[in-house]
């Protein structure tokens, strides 16, 4: 897979995102459903914690990648829903943080909402990754 950062302005990139990404021979994409702080048996977790629930929700986007042999590095777009953007952005690094490790900056767009499905949950991921 070729990937290239479409970026017809700098600032995007200086907070970890592309305006865009071109892919070009990707075989296989994975449509990721919305993720967020649930255990592995469908309990939600962390109440009230909103760094807490992004750890967890980056945690459970990187294991549907896993799960279809793909990392954080094949993302392409992310979507990020949260119930409060203000109290989001403290703990924005989180994320950030992974990506960069990944080595990845993927078109994003973040929208406040709301509610999410779950009563309690304050952010949820949505991905596409192409490998």
């Amino acid at each position: 897979m070729e990937r290239t950062a479409i970026n017809p302005v700098t600032w995007s990139s200086e907070m970890g995102f592309n305006q865009g990404e071109l892919v070009v021979e990707g075989t296989r994409t994975l449509y990721i459903s919305g993720q967020t702080a649930m255990s592995s048996d469908g309990k939600p977790r962390h109440e009230g914690d909103m760094g807490a629930q992004l750890a967890l929700a980056v945690d459970n986007v990187e294991a549907v990648l896993n799960d279809a042999g793909m990392a954080l590095a094949n993302l392409v777009r992310l979507n990020v829903f949260t119930t409060s953007i203000d109290q989001l952005f403290p703990h924005y690094g989180v994320l950030a943080g992974r990506l960069g490790a990944a080595g990845v900056a993927p078109a994003t767009t973040m929208l406040e909402v709301t509610r999410l499905a779950v009563p309690g949950q304050m952010v949820e991921l949505e991905g596409t990754a192409v490998a």
